[in-house]
């Protein structure tokens, strides 16, 4: 996500799968996987690849925790970053008619909110208004910026910021707008108040500033994301199981579920995101998935430096890679 960028683009009963305390060890030994066996599958790859895959213990399986031995370190995720936004979306929301109320909600889509790569509100060309829903289905479906730019206008970068902190995640960033964030890449000193016609006139200048930075930036650690994610998916941050619901409803429709892809047989829900500029590339894709009770969070980044504005080989490569990671889980865990 950014200048010329393409998104490849988240007292209480145990939750199906969970590991639940007394209960007696899995009757089936299954296949482990080993750290080696995953890190062989990106070893080609260039620049700094991290990830994580962790599969709770169930009754039937023992756990699965494989990582790369920088896992913990902050790197770009792109668009990877509005499952946060969604998430304090629905905590604003939390509701048993959570539905009805980001439905009947509704955000100016205008000039004030547009921004580049939205390919559902396609500026200039539609304004008007628009449901909370549309926003954050289109958010997480095409990763559109404008519908992110509406959703974090409306419940406030700050209370993102805040609910991350609040999860403890303190390897993850997130700028205060999509267009801030492109604002900052090509040197505005007014960033963070970038209008829609600034951007237009500048969508030819060259990028000032790194993707990667404390300033303005959309970054995270797979630790980060797959701690989120093994609680967000379980309902952790929310009160109502309604909210979970929508929750994984909207994260059901990323485009990276299929984009990746991710093993056919499982019910997944994942953002990605992704950035390609003139020397700087990054692919990220994290979220969750579930089969015969099983649950596997995980998350795939890699950043590398490549002269040219795109390197669909990488790419490729990482995703085939990521790809295969998940199926050798999947299968040391199936029945």
């Amino acid at each position: 996500m950014g200048p010329s960028g393409r998104d490849v683009t988240a007292g209480a009963a145990p939750a199906p799968g969970a590991a639940v305390a007394g209960a007696p060890e899995p009757a089936g030994a299954t296949a482990s996987i080993s750290d080696n066996t995953i890190a062989r599958l990106f070893a080609k790859l260039p620049g700094e690849v991290s990830y994580k895959i962790v599969a709770p213990a169930t009754r039937r399986t023992a756990q699965v925790q494989v990582s790369s031995s920088n896992s913990g370190s902050r790197l770009f995720i792109g668009s990877a970053f509005k499952t946060f936004v969604l998430a304090e979306a629905l905590r604003q929301a939390d509701s048993p008619d959570v539905v009805r109320t980001i439905t009947t909600q509704q955000l100016a889509l205008d000039a004030s909110v547009w921004s580049l790569d939205s390919a559902t509100f396609n500026p200039p060309h539609v304004s008007g208004v628009v449901s909370e829903r549309t926003a954050l289905e289109a958010m997480i479906l095409h990763s559109d910026n404008t519908g992110t730019d509406m959703s974090m206008k409306l419940v406030g970068t700050d209370k993102v910021r805040a609910f991350i902190a609040s999860a403890g995640l303190h390897n993850t960033l997130i700028p205060d707008s999509t267009r801030s964030f492109v604002g900052y890449l090509l040197g505005a000193p007014d960033y963070l108040t970038f209008t829609w016609d600034q951007t237009v006139a500048a969508a030819n200048d060259p990028m000032v500033n790194p993707p990667l930075n404390t300033e303005q930036t959309l970054a995270s650690s797979a630790d980060d994301l797959v701690t989120y994610y093994a609680r967000a998916l379980q309902g952790d941050f929310f009160e109502h199981p309604q909210t979970l619901n929508q929750y994984r409803a909207i994260l059901s429709i990323g485009d990276v579920i299929w984009l990746l892809p991710l093993p056919l047989g499982v019910s997944a829900f994942a953002k990605g995101g992704s950035i390609d500029v003139p020397g700087f590339h990054a692919v990220c894709a994290a979220g969750g998935m579930v089969f015969d009770d099983v649950w596997v969070y995980f998350c795939f980044t890699i950043n590398w430096d490549a002269a040219a504005e795109s390197d669909p080989a990488t790419i490729g490569a990482w995703a085939v890679a990521s790809s295969q990671a998940l199926q050798l889980v999947k299968d040391s865990l199936a029945t």
